[in-house]
């Protein structure tokens, strides 16, 4: 790919991420309007034609490594494996 294409490449992929960004957003925007209204009408469930929507309180459990980390840094390491992976960067 000459520099040309690979700018035009970028500048793409710019635009894209940009409008992607617009539309999360958008998205984000709509499904708070959505909870807003179950909260108004205080209920977990709502339901259209051809659609249901919940939101519900989920319990999870979760492992603190950090705290583990604290309390017992021996075998936190023990434990533990360093993986390498690559990071796609644009600026």
């Amino acid at each position: 790919m000459n520099r040309k294409e690979l700018n035009s490449k970028v500048k793409e992929l710019r635009e894209l991420r940009r409008m992607a960004d617009e539309i999360a957003a958008e998205i984000e925007m709509i499904t708070d309007n959505i909870k807003q209204e179950m909260t108004a009408q205080g209920v977990d469930t709502l339901a259209g034609d051809d659609w249901k929507a919940t939101w519900k309180p989920v319990q999870s459990t979760r492992f603190d490594s950090k705290a583990f980390k604290v309390a017992m840094p021996d075998l936190y390491s023990h434990f533990t494996r360093s993986t390498e992976t690559r990071r796609f960067v644009l600026a």
